[in-house]
């Protein structure tokens, strides 16, 4: 069986986090949802990019450790910078 070694330093470095805690950490291969524009997906590499998910769409995130989890949140503000992913819930308007 052929494995193909992935390099850590490639993934992305996701933190979901709320004002009173950090609800998931760790290295992710991609990451999708959808705003206003559509759908999107986050890779490694990614550009500079700030977006509002709302009314509980969900966010996928494609763990290197954990397989594939799916969040929820009334509203979300993702910001990904190089390769570190912060997702901020509970978004008071």
């Amino acid at each position: 069986m052929f494995k193909t070694k992935i390099n850590t330093s490639e993934l992305l470095s996701v933190k979901i986090l709320n004002p009173n805690e950090i609800l998931w950490e760790g290295k992710a291969y991609s990451i999708s949802s959808k705003n206003a524009s559509g759908p999107f997906d986050i890779l490694p590499q990614h550009a500079n990019f700030i977006t509002l998910i709302k009314e509980k769409i969900p966010i996928i995130v494609r763990s290197a450790s954990e397989g594939e989890k799916e969040f929820s949140f009334d509203s979300a503000v993702m910001q990904v910078h190089g390769n570190d992913v912060l997702i901020f819930t509970q978004i008071e308007s």
